[in-house]
């Protein structure tokens, strides 16, 4: 299967191209970012096309980041992935970043629990949390830095995100503190691809995964009333 894998979720712009017949990854690029995702992303597929010397029609199909993650970046990755999918004719599937966090970890040790977490400001981060197996023990969602710790201190934890370092800091000092602490800005490109394979193929294509409203809203006070 041949994958074209595209991150732009959190602070990278990624993009590679899996093959699994062919052994493994043929091209993978990942940019570390704040912003500026729309104006990176497709001259970077672009590159790694160019290196797989893969057509978009060669593809079987398309593996995105949907989120949670920033507004901005989540929109430019999944429309990108839908853009690519609709014109060359192949499907698309999207990928949590929490498991894409989770995968290389739980590959290596499917056994010690594992807590994603992704920074979403103001003391909340996003989460989930892995038990044996890799089985999900809580579902993504917004969660306070105080639950958050309250989920990962339940055993011996890893703690892996953007958000992993700040949990990390206000561990309580009578708890056994977490065996891993892996604080990466974004979740490796090469294993999004790698989980885009392995997904079942959705019927719909994928859309973003935010978890909360944006932070900006409309203002209603400025409008004026019709006549």
């Amino acid at each position: 299967m041949r994958v074209l894998a595209i991150d732009t979720a959190l602070e990278a712009c990624s993009a590679a191209v899996l093959d699994t017949e062919q052994g493994g990854i043929l091209a993978s690029k990942s940019i570390p970012m704040v912003r500026g995702h729309a104006e990176a992303l497709m001259p970077l597929v672009a590159r790694v096309m160019s290196q797989a010397t893969l057509e978009f029609l060669e593809l079987d199909r398309i593996a995105v980041t949907v989120g949670p993650g920033s507004f901005t970046g989540l929109r430019v990755g999944v429309a990108a992935a839908r853009g690519i999918a609709v014109a060359a004719g192949k499907p698309a599937v999207g990928l949590t970043t929490l498991a894409a966090y989770a995968a290389p970890y739980i590959a290596a040790d499917d056994v010690t629990p594992l807590l994603t977490a992704v920074d979403a400001r103001n003391n909340q981060v996003y989460m989930q949390l892995f038990g044996p197996g890799g089985r999900t023990l809580i579902q993504p969602r917004l969660a306070s830095l105080r639950d958050a710790l309250r989920a990962a201190a339940t055993g011996p934890a890893r703690l892996v995100g953007s958000g992993a370092a700040m949990i990390a800091a206000a561990w309580p000092a009578n708890e056994r503190p977490p065996v891993v602490v892996d604080p990466a800005r974004a979740p490796m490109i090469d294993w999004i691809a790698n989980l885009g394979a392995a997904a079942a193929q959705a019927i719909a294509l994928p859309k973003p995964l935010y978890l909360r409203a944006p932070d900006a809203q409309p203002q209603d006070a400025a409008h004026l009333p019709r006549r």
